[in-house]
């Protein structure tokens, strides 16, 4: 077992992992590994792996919590920096294995008297961590539906084949559910995985045990998922399942009622559920809305153009796409954070954030407000039997919408509307060099965790500023998040040296992925070689995204990448537009070309 924690920053941290895994496994040992870092904990220990450890190394520079990782474990530990693996990952891995061997009759000793003094203790945790091949049924999902969404089903069906698990994974994509999982499947399924960064309804998974996490913990490393999944999975809903090893944990966990069990899924996976919902009505309205300018101008709304197709799409395209776009995202909020009921009361509260000029400020708000009132009336009101079906469809929708409107009327909506009027103001009017700066900003915000956190946040605050005529925003995030996967293709085919064959074959997946405007195709690259592929996406996001503000290019279309560009008004200056993706791939190759070593033994790079 082993812990890296790198106070140099995340990415620091998982080289040093990866450095330790791959020394493990080409000396023949399996290695479970914990890596801690300002991103948090990737990685616990199950009860199967304490109970199975010969060697712990702990690789840390930085404080963490090895009683809540290891707790009473006795096998020995061997200390070493960070840089120490670095420099030598397969003498650290020796070190330890020599150090359990020299304590090994000791640590026999010492097992005894602790199997003596607590001898059902042990059979009763592992249980559910048993190491047996399981049949695995899974869900994975991401904001948008594409690059995460199917990488993660991907990571989970080759991790699931390593171990000897079977395993079917249903994607939840913007296209719909595709490989769906049939009621057989679940049924006789062993364990539930949702890998998933949007709230997923699980009423089908009643009864069975079931562990959720996000995409990206997927994506890293699929064994620790269904590790953690063996340890940490509980039974869902109310109903028990057929006997299982769930032990004390899996009682508790079925006799809870199913609403006290949906799980707290912290805000930000609430809004990413509200903007995957929203997403489609954007892409929607704003094409429309470019098709009709295309059609008949700039004016095209005016009376003077009623009834010709360019009038009618822009009324299709501002009056409803648009129009459903705050309802949706804040309608969507609720929905995860308090399931069905939650859905009327933050559409209505969206709706209101419309009305008085809140905008996605508002619905944003809104949406929380519906929510959590909502969830806070499911477990506070309590009716006879017979009555409580009213509380989903007449009680919770009602109280929880006349909550909402009346703050959002009375209280909240006026202060939002002045924010969101001064922010549209400010961006409108940002002069050149401000201008830039902002696109610096969302540009190296694209870059910096590809699909991340900090990823989302400069996405989201782009996409929905489309329906306040805020367009500018959105053409630098795109820009800059198409960038690192054709810098990385570029790099490849101008620096053969810096790369290995493998990898030169994958720039050109990678390639097609930027140009779709997935910046997730350069994940393989970053998780090879962080340290100088980051900082070389960075660089070169940054100044896709101050050249598109800088040349005040506006996109209609919050995603489709080069696709977007062929469409009539979807960008106002394709060529410069073009221009600006194009300089900031070629800053990330050559940063690139210079960052990186040459490629000193096949199949490997230094």
């Amino acid at each position: 077992m082993a812990i890296a924690a790198s106070q140099a920053g995340p990415a620091h941290s998982f080289m040093v992992a990866e450095a330790l895994r791959a020394a493990a496994e080409s000396a023949g040992h399996r290695l479970a590994l914990s890596v801690h870092s300002s991103l948090g904990t990737q990685g616990a220990f199950s009860d199967a792996e304490l109970a199975a450890a010969e060697a712990v190394i702990v690789a840390a520079d930085m404080p963490v919590d090895r009683h809540d990782l290891l707790g009473q474990l006795t096998a020995p530990v061997h200390e070493a920096s960070p840089q120490a693996v670095l420099d030598d990952a397969a003498r650290v891995v020796r070190e330890a294995l020599a150090r359990s061997n020299a304590s090994a009759a000791g640590a026999a000793g010492a097992a005894a008297p602790a199997a003596a003094a607590a001898p059902l203790a042990a059979p009763e945790a592992a249980a559910p961590a048993s190491t047996g091949p399981l049949n695995i049924v899974a869900i994975t999902s991401c904001p948008t539906g594409v690059a995460h969404t199917f990488m993660a089903a991907e990571a989970l069906e080759q991790g699931a084949r390593a171990l000897g698990h079977s395993i079917k994974v249903e994607t939840q994509g913007s296209v719909g559910a595709q490989n769906a999982l049939t009621a057989a499947e679940i049924a006789a399924a062993d364990l539930v995985v949702i890998a998933a960064d949007t709230q997923v309804n699980r009423d089908r998974f009643a009864g069975k045990r079931l562990y959720a996490t996000g995409t990206k913990a997927a994506i890293h490393d699929a064994a620790a998922v269904f590790a953690q999944a063996r340890a940490q999975g509980q039974v869902w809903g109310g109903a028990a399942a057929a006997p299982t090893a769930g032990g004390a944990a899996a009682t508790t966990a079925a006799a809870a009622p199913a609403a006290a069990q949906r799980e707290s899924a912290g805000a930000y996976k609430h809004l990413m559920t509200g903007v995957s919902f929203m997403l489609p009505f954007v892409v929607a309205g704003g094409l429309l809305i470019a098709l009709a300018f295309a059609l008949g101008g700039i004016y095209v709304y005016d009376d003077a153009h009623k009834g010709t197709l360019g009038w009618v799409l822009f009324q299709v395209g501002a009056k409803a796409g648009f129009a459903l776009m705050l309802p949706a995202l804040a309608g969507y909020i609720a929905y995860s954070i308090a399931d069905r009921p939650g859905i009327a009361p933050g559409m209505i509260g969206g709706m209101l954030a419309g009305t008085v000029g809140a905008g996605f400020l508002g619905a944003i708000a809104a949406g929380f407000i519906a929510g959590y009132a909502v969830h806070w009336l499911n477990r506070l009101i309590r009716l006879p039997r017979g009555l409580d079906g009213l509380k989903p469809v007449l009680i919770l929708p009602l109280l929880g919408a006349a909550i909402v409107g009346v703050l959002m009327l009375m209280v909240i909506g006026t202060p939002i509307a002045a924010v969101m009027g001064a922010l549209t103001d400010w961006l409108k009017g940002l002069q050149t060099g401000s201008a830039v700066l902002l696109g610096i900003i969302l540009g190296a915000m694209m870059a910096f965790d590809m699909g991340g956190p900090v990823n989302k946040a400069a996405y989201v605050f782009a996409t929905t500023l489309i329906a306040s005529g805020v367009a500018n925003p959105m053409a630098a995030a795109m820009a800059a998040g198409m960038t690192p996967p054709l810098g990385i293709a570029l790099a490849c085919w101008l620096f053969k040296s810096r790369f290995t064959a493998e990898e030169r074959e994958a720039s050109k997946a990678a390639a097609v992925l930027g140009l779709a405007f997935i910046t997730e195709g350069a994940i393989p690259f970053v998780a090879r070689d962080p340290l100088r592929v980051i900082p070389a996406c960075v660089l070169g996001s940054a100044v896709a995204g101050g050249l598109s503000m800088a040349w005040n290019i506006g996109l209609q279309a919050p995603h489709g990448g080069i696709f977007v560009l062929a469409i009539p008004n979807a960008v106002n200056h394709v060529l410069l537009y073009a221009a600006a993706i194009a300089a900031g791939a070629v800053v990330t190759g050559v940063a690139l070309g210079l960052f990186k070593k040459r490629v000193t033994a096949p199949g490997a790079a230094v």
